[in-house]
């Protein structure tokens, strides 16, 4: 076994000790066709009023521009699938949502990560991503040969579905690299596409941001959510799983074994008199780590009002 073979083992190694359900590694090279893809995307305004899609462009399609002299990007998987989910009449949450904010989470894994490889490899070089730069964490993810990009826009793996945080470690030393995942597996189905509830997705497999629910719930800053998505939330208070929830592959999941995503009681819990009897001062300690902080307590309560028109 080689140095290169060497280190890429034991990168794979550390990182399912850590706890990634997945890790695979590509070449740093720049996305000339993903640049194209987003720009197309861009142009047509499907960023709604994520302004932050529109910054950093270069940024997104060249990893050395990231980290000077890059040579391999890491892509790493972790399952949050949740064991338990939420009462069906209850105001519902995106399952990513359910325990605490994954960014902080995992970005103490990439660091712990990266500080493994210094130890047994050497000077190494690297940044960690995880959904908080420029990255294209699903593009990198499929080049790494751990899925394929389904028709909702979500990476698919093929052994356990895509209920899956991607993160990224762009470093500067050469690995062995994983076969790109080449074939589309979603075939003629469309299930995702007729479960939209508000056509977001479309045959081309491009989502339009500006019309997803977890735009409106989470994203958008107005206190006014749009009239004409009326009706469309199907009891969606923060983010939506309609997509994920209907594809076959996720027959597959498994739950998740990271202690720190257990479900918060109350998340699981809280009826709709529940939320609408909270303050913010409850808000603010029972959420604390959660993602539902995003969005604050006055979004919060802008979406329940929504549901309840």
């Amino acid at each position: 076994m080689n140095s290169i073979e060497k280190h890429t083992l034991f990168i794979k190694t550390a990182a399912s000790r850590l706890g990634f359900s997945y890790c695979g590694i590509a070449k740093a090279a720049r996305l000339d066709e993903d640049a194209r893809r987003l720009e197309a995307w861009l142009n047509q305004g499907m960023q709604g009023n994520m302004k932050y899609m529109e910054n950093h462009f270069d940024l997104r399609i060249d990893p050395a521009r990231l980290v000077p002299g890059a040579q391999s990007v890491i892509t790493l998987l972790m399952n949050y699938y949740p064991a338990h989910t939420q009462q069906a009449a209850n105001p519902k949450i995106s399952k990513y949502a359910y325990g605490k904010d994954y960014h902080e989470v995992i970005r103490a894994k990439l660091n712990q990560l990266l500080q493994l490889m210094n130890q047994e490899i050497g000077q190494v070089t690297g940044r960690g991503f995880v959904d908080s730069a420029p990255v294209l964490e699903r593009s990198w993810a499929q080049k790494s040969g751990l899925g394929w990009i389904g028709k909702n826009g979500n990476l698919i793996n093929k052994q356990q579905g895509s209920f899956f945080f991607i993160s990224t470690l762009i470093v500067d030393i050469p690995l062995q690299y994983d076969d790109p995942m080449a074939k589309d597996y979603c075939g003629t189905c469309r299930k995702c596409i007729d479960a939209c509830p508000t056509d977001a997705i479309n045959e081309n497999k491009v989502v339009d941001g500006s019309k997803c629910i977890s735009y409106f719930t989470i994203e958008l800053k107005d206190m006014m959510i749009p009239e004409n998505m009326q009706g469309k939330f199907d009891n969606w208070m923060f983010g939506c799983d309609a997509c994920q929830d209907v594809c076959p592959w996720n027959r597959f999941s498994q739950p998740n074994t990271e202690p720190e995503f257990t479900p918060i009681p109350e998340l699981l819990e809280f009826s709709l008199a529940d939320w609408q009897e909270l303050t913010e001062e409850s808000f603010k300690r029972i959420f604390r780590h959660s993602p539902l902080k995003r969005a604050k307590f006055d979004g919060i309560r802008r979406n329940l009002r929504f549901l309840q028109q």
